[in-house]
């Protein structure tokens, strides 16, 4: 070959290198999508949110109190004696007459007495129920606010839909307890919703207040039907974030709403034991009518019995737990979950584990951060919006790309 031909062709080949790489740069400066990208509609961007999941689900659980924790505890429950009693059984007791109390013991050194906080957030299984429970607590109205706690960390931002409580079978529920929520990781705390039969005493709040557009992000209270014990499957208190919120159905232009659903953690506080009626005195069907009633009526506090201990069977039981006095019912769960989506605006279809291991939102439409909340750099043409139905918002850099 000759010299010259031998340059000419070394010299295309040198240019036809050159082009192909400033070709591949030109391309990778427009964005390339999988076919399957939920964040858009072929080329065309569109609003995308992270699957709804359960946040709770696996996360470990900050309890204030542990039964057994430190040395063994008796606990006890009551049961409504016509409980797993096959159709057309005996009705001997329950709601219209005695409830039996039942005592154990809590250790957490023995596998089979164990009451962690993790089975909080363990699978749910009905037939398998594990659970939470806190120390024996005296119930007593005059001892004021108990404060045992549970605190949930997300470790990131997520929109809520609802917070669910499911408390373990033949448990009391408690009379009185407070659901927060923080959104700057712990640092600030607000009210999300309220139980209690006496709302306005506790709380400071009506019972069931209506929700108008000017207080959308304000705490409810209600009057989660006390006096009552749960049989065998347990009972679920279930806290809608947006139910009876006003906005709700115009949600992607509420930003009151979207600030009110968003948590990074949970916290729940049990501020008052107050175990069902019956049960006390000698037992029988007639006392607890007529305690009931008593109940019902009025007084101090409501008519509530002062001690947990009042319904406790002169006895009865196992190890004659009338002996104990108070400081025997437990605020007992099985599980805690919390329904929501990953926080990405509208901008990622799923959550990751970043570079410091912590989640983060999967960001497209040029959008950056945690959450997606701002635009890339270069990419400020147009300001960043959350993405919504009528418009993704991408964030655009000033070649329009």
């Amino acid at each position: 070959m000759q010299p010259a031909t031998a340059a000419l062709l070394l010299t295309l080949a040198l240019a036809g290198e050159a082009w192909a790489a400033h070709r591949n740069q030109y391309l990778r400066s427009f964005p390339v999508h999988s076919v399957n990208d939920p964040c858009y509609d072929e080329d065309r961007p569109r609003r995308c949110m992270p699957d709804f999941v359960n946040a709770a689900f696996g996360v470990p659980i900050d309890a204030s109190s542990t039964c057994g924790q430190g040395k063994p505890a008796r606990f006890c429950d009551l049961r409504d004696p016509s409980d797993g009693q096959p159709p057309g059984g005996s009705q001997t007791g329950g709601r219209s007459g005695a409830l039996e109390s039942t005592c154990e013991i809590c250790d957490e050194t023995d596998a089979t007495k164990r009451y962690p906080a993790l089975a909080l957030t363990d699978v749910h299984n009905s037939n398998n129920v594990t659970c939470w429970r806190s120390e024996p607590r005296s119930g007593t109205v005059d001892a004021g606010p108990d404060n045992v706690t549970l605190t949930l960390s997300l470790g990131k931002k997520f929109e809520l839909t609802y917070v669910s409580l499911m408390f373990c079978p033949h448990a009391i529920r408690p009379d009185s307890m407070a659901i927060y929520k923080s959104a700057d990781y712990g640092k600030n705390w607000l009210p999300f919703q309220f139980y209690s039969s006496q709302c306005r005493k506790l709380y400071g709040r009506p019972t069931k207040a209506t929700i108008s557009p000017s207080n959308e992000q304000e705490a409810r209270c209600v009057d989660h039907n006390r006096y009552s014990v749960d049989g065998v499957q347990g009972s679920r208190i279930a806290f809608s974030t947006l139910d009876g919120r006003p906005s709700a159905p115009d949600f992607d232009n509420s930003v009151i709403l979207q600030d009110w659903v968003t948590a990074t953690d949970i916290r729940v506080i049990f501020h008052r034991l107050q175990p069902a009626s019956g049960g006390g005195g000698g037992g029988s069907a007639s006392h607890a009518k007529s305690q009931s009633t008593e109940l019902l009526g009025g007084g101090k506090f409501g008519g509530l019995p002062k001690k947990a201990s009042d319904f406790l069977l002169h006895g009865g039981g196992r190890d004659n737990p009338a002996a104990v006095g108070s400081g025997v019912f437990t605020y007992a769960l099985s599980d805690f979950a919390v329904g929501g989506r990953c926080k990405c605006n509208g901008h990622a279809s799923r959550c990751v584990k970043g570079a410091d291991g912590k989640l983060e939102c999967d960001c497209k439409h040029n959008t950056a951060g945690r959450d997606c909340e701002r635009c890339k750099p270069f990419y400020f043409d147009r300001p960043w919006g959350r993405g919504t139905m009528r418009d993704a918002n991408e964030c655009k850099g000033r070649c329009g790309h």
